[in-house]
Formats: structure tokens, C-alpha cells, sequence
């Protein structure tokens, strides 16, 4: 019997699991893959967590400090800008490494297994897997990504919807590109990030729809035909080297609402709600998360007779209050950069006013954090 099962051990799962080991409860981390692993992702981690990382005894291997963003249009057209907070990057290989080897230290335990069910009942968890392994646990922690089998076993309201987008992520060798940059270049049907990590490699990732894409044979060809549209990412793809045998690329990618709260689970990071990738926070959003969740449940579970009803009521309205407003602003701003005549315009604006530009990133972005 675990205090906290973690289902998923992404970036939620394993700062949630480090979190409530610190604070001396059992926890055990349910992951499909072993360590470490890439995943589709655009590796740019807002400061506003790296307190927060500091007090849980993290270190970052990273010394790749991003404080400028660099934007453009379909045709060409850049501006750059300064950022409020700035970032740090870091491939997950790195840092979904460093943090399970941190987890191992402090006692968590692991499996790496895939998550079969979910059943709650006289106030305890059943998970099992699909080789029937049993584990039981007070309370469960969904922190299992964008979308899984779990979610349709769960009756999620989003998981039936079909999803227009598709994720492209491959690492690449191009020394020149600055370090403390990150850049933003849109293209027909979706907008890519480039960013260096602590290898040196740029992490090159875009979201595209399926509309455009599907028109194309493979990824080599769309990136030829459309993505090197855009002068900037034309001359990236000319000049850097893929690192990669093959770029990795994630599907039915969903930006519907989801609940915080489902059947008793606390979801963190991108199973309780997704962010636009173009706003650049979603890994900082799914630690944040963790510590909402790993604070509410170290309170409960220090509690001679916890109130799950309270922490579940609770937690909806921390998260919400916390990461509402952002997930709004980053549907609106993704609605506003897929139309080129308002991108145009925008961009027009945002040369003029620059202040305006720094105002929609700290829409999307939190103030630091700490214990």
C-alpha cells in the first residue's frame, strides 16, 4: 500500500514523486518506458520553476540561458524581443534523467510497466497493468501526458473528439545557432520552435495540422515543400545536420478543455490541460502543477482521516486559478498566429510597441516559484 501512486513519469510525475518522498510519504512511479528517453517536446524551461527545482535539491545539468525570442512570419518578416523571465534549455532525455535518478536516490520506488486500469473503492486505488500486476495506493497522481488509453478508460469528455494536430521533434547539429535564443517561425498550417539544449544539438519542433500535412508523403518532403517556406527555417534545414535517424512525431494531439479532477485521480502537466506549444511554458506548467498537487496531498495524507472531498474541490480551483488564464491565452494566440493577415498585422503592431509583445508572454508565463 503506497501513500501516492504517480501514473506517468514525465516531468510531473517524478517532481510530484520527489516532492512527497522529501516529505517522507511512499510513492511509486508507474512509466512505460525505462530511462532515459526522448520525447516530442520543445525543451525550453521557464526560470519561474528553477527555485522551486533549487529547494527540492535539483540541480540542472544545463548552461543554456535563453533570454531573447526571435519571431517570424510565413515570408520572412522578424522581430526580436526581449524576454521577461527567460528560460533554460534542456532536453527530457536530460532532465526526465536527472530527475528519476534523483527519485531513486531519495527511496521512490519504480515500474516500468503500462497502466491497464484504474479502480477506486472503499477509499483506496487499484492500478493495474497489462501484465495484471496490482498496486494499491491512498491517493493517484495522473500524470501521464497529452492522451492515453487510460483517458477513454476514464470517460474523459476529450479523448473521443478527433484532434487536427500532429508533433514533429528531431534534434540537429547547426553550431551557429545562438545559444540564448529561442526562435518562432510559422509556416502554412503551423508555426516551429528552434532552441539549443545543453548538448549543443538546436532542438527543432512544430505542430502542424493534419490538412497540411497529410498532402506530402513523409516529413522530409512537407519540410521541404512547406516548413522551408519560411526563409528562416530554409536556411536551418540547409545548413544544420538531423541527429536523429528519424524525427520522432506524437499524433492526435488534443487542446480541448480537460478536468483537473477525474474519478478521484489528480492530473498534473498535459493530462490535466495543455498549453499551446508556441507559448513555450508547457514544461514549466507541468512542474508548477506538481507542486499544487504534492502540497494539497502531503497536507491530506499528514491528516488523521484525510478530506478527499476537500482536497479534490481544492485542487480544482488552485489549478484553475493558477493555469486557467494561460491555457485560454494560448488557444487565442495560436487562433491569431494560423491566419497570416492577422500574424501581419500583429507583427506590424508588435515592431511598433514592443512592450505589447512582452505583455502576451507574461500571459502565458508565472512568476517564480518556491517551497
Amino acid at each position: 500500500m503506497y501513500d501516492v501512486i504517480c501514473i506517468g513519469g514525465g516531468l510531473a510525475g517524478l517532481t510530484a514523486a520527489i516532492h512527497l518522498r522529501k516529505e517522507g510519504h511512499r510513492v511509486l512511479v508507474l512509466e512505460k518506458e525505462e530511462y532515459p528517453h526522448h520525447k516530442v517536446c520543445g525543451e525550453y524551461l521557464s526560470k519561474e520553476v528553477a527555485p522551486y527545482l533549487n529547494q527540492l535539491g535539483i540541480k540542472l545539468p544545463s548552461d543554456v540561458h535563453i533570454d531573447t525570442l526571435e519571431f517570424s512570419t510565413r515570408n520572412g518578416r522578424s522581430l526580436r524581443v526581449e524576454l521577461p523571465l527567460g528560460a533554460i534549455g534542456i532536453s527530457r532525455y536530460t532532465l526526465d534523467f536527472t530527475l528519476y535518478k534523483e527519485a531513486v536516490k531519495l527511496g521512490v520506488d519504480f515500474d516500468f510497466c503500462t497502466v491497464k486500469s484504474v479502480d477506486f473503492n472503499m477509499n483506496v486505488f487499484t492500478v493495474q497493468s497489462t501484465s495484471n500486476e496490482q498496486f494499491q495506493a491512498r491517493f493517484v497522481i495522473g500524470s501521464y501526458g497529452k492522451r492515453s488509453h487510460l483517458d477513454k478508460n476514464l470517460s474523459r469528455s476529450f479523448i473521443d473528439k478527433k484532434s487536427p494536430w500532429l508533433g514533429i521533434k528531431a534534434h540537429h547539429s547547426w553550431p551557429e545557432f545562438p545559444e540564448q535564443e529561442v526562435g518562432l517561425h510559422s509556416f502554412k498550417g503551423g508555426y516551429a520552435g528552434l532552441s539549443k539544449t545543453e548538448s549543443g544539438a538546436v532542438n527543432f519542433c512544430y505542430l502542424v495540422t493534419y490538412k497540411s500535412f497529410q498532402k506530402f508523403q513523409d516529413i522530409d518532403q512537407f519540410n521541404e515543400r512547406v516548413v522551408a517556406q519560411n526563409p528562416f527555417l530554409s536556411e536551418f534545414l540547409k545548413k544544420s545536420t538531423p541527429l536523429f535517424e528519424k524525427p520522432m512525431s506524437i499524433a492526435q494531439i488534443s487542446f480541448e478543455s480537460k478536468l483537473p479532477v477525474e474519478e478521484h485521480l489528480l492530473m498534473c502537466g498535459d493530462t490535466a490541460g495543455l498549453i499551446h506549444p508556441l507559448c513555450g511554458n508547457g514544461m514549466a506548467m507541468a512542474i508548477h502543477s506538481a507542486k499544487l498537487a504534492s502540497e494539497l496531498l502531503h497536507h491530506e495524507l499528514t491528516k488523521g482521516i484525510p478530506d478527499r472531498q476537500k482536497l479534490e474541490k481544492e485542487y480544482t480551483k488552485t489549478w484553475k486559478r493558477t493555469f486557467g488564464r494561460r491555457i485560454k491565452a494560448g488557444r487565442y494566440l495560436q487562433r491569431l498566429l494560423l491566419s497570416e493577415g492577422i500574424t501581419n498585422n500583429l507583427f506590424s503592431l508588435a515592431s511598433s510597441s514592443p512592450i505589447l509583445l512582452k505583455k502576451l508572454i507574461r500571459q502565458t508565463h508565472g512568476k517564480p516559484l518556491s517551497l
